[in-house]
């Protein structure tokens, strides 16, 4: 199955309040594996960089200037989704900015049955934790040392991590990981055996006494004295 994980930074909380997308940054999972294909881009935002989402990711005026409008990437994006769910934090947020932006190219809305929110399965599985992005790697041994400040393929890149974790671990990806441990353990003996060294065969050993043994035998017997059984046990 194909599913892209991706990221937005911005200009602020809302695109209703006139704010807009800066960067995008998104990669391909399939069957929970990254692929390493991925799609990035800075966009203009034609519009000026508030203080605070500076202090957040980092991008500024004068870096965004020569950038293209997400309008002149918006077709590369759509191109690398295609059809695919796809996979963000906190996923109303990011989609109400794309689909703004998506809107302001005069391209169609992306629909949201498409989207898989990692915050919501979080909440449902670690309920009253914490649930940031940080806190998330955190929680699953993620190394997030380089997320100096936030950078939306960085990001996405880490949610992959999470969203793997969050939606069964790595062993989902293996085939092995839709085997019962029962059946693996009925399967386990006949593999052993196949694995086995072949051994000669060898002719059945007889078990009963020759009549020379027997005779020897009676004549040891015959000369005990005294023994605790009685003879007759022993043929004689």
């Amino acid at each position: 199955m194909r599913e892209i994980v991706f990221d937005t930074e911005t200009t602020g909380l809302s695109p209703s309040d006139g704010h807009r997308l800066v960067e995008i940054g998104a990669l391909e999972l399939v069957n929970r594996v990254e692929t390493g294909r991925s799609f990035h881009v800075y966009c203009n935002p034609e519009r000026e960089m508030p203080s605070d989402a500076f202090a957040v990711h980092g991008l500024s005026d004068a870096f965004l200037a020569n950038k293209p409008l997400f309008s002149v990437e918006a077709q590369n994006f759509l191109d690398f989704i295609e059809d695919s769910p796809l996979v963000a934090h906190n996923a109303q947020f990011d989609f109400g900015f794309l689909n703004a932006e998506l809107e302001r190219a005069g391209r169609a809305a992306v629909a949201m049955e498409r989207m898989i929110d990692t915050l919501a399965i979080a909440r449902t599985k670690h309920p009253g934790a914490k649930h940031s992005l940080d806190a998330l790697c955190t929680r699953y041994g993620i190394d997030r040392s380089q997320r100096v400040l936030h950078g939306a393929l960085l990001d996405a890149q880490l949610l992959s991590q999470v969203y793997v974790e969050l939606t069964g671990g790595r062993q989902i990806g293996l085939t092995l990981g839709a085997e019962t441990e029962s059946a693996s353990r009925e399967r386990a003996p006949t593999e052993r055996a196949a694995r086995a060294p072949r051994r000669p065969v060898r002719e059945p050993r007889p078990h009963s006494a020759s009549p020379e043994e027997q005779q020897r035998h009676a004549a040891f017997i015959a000369d005990l004295t005294d023994p605790l059984w009685p003879a007759d046990r022993f043929g004689t």
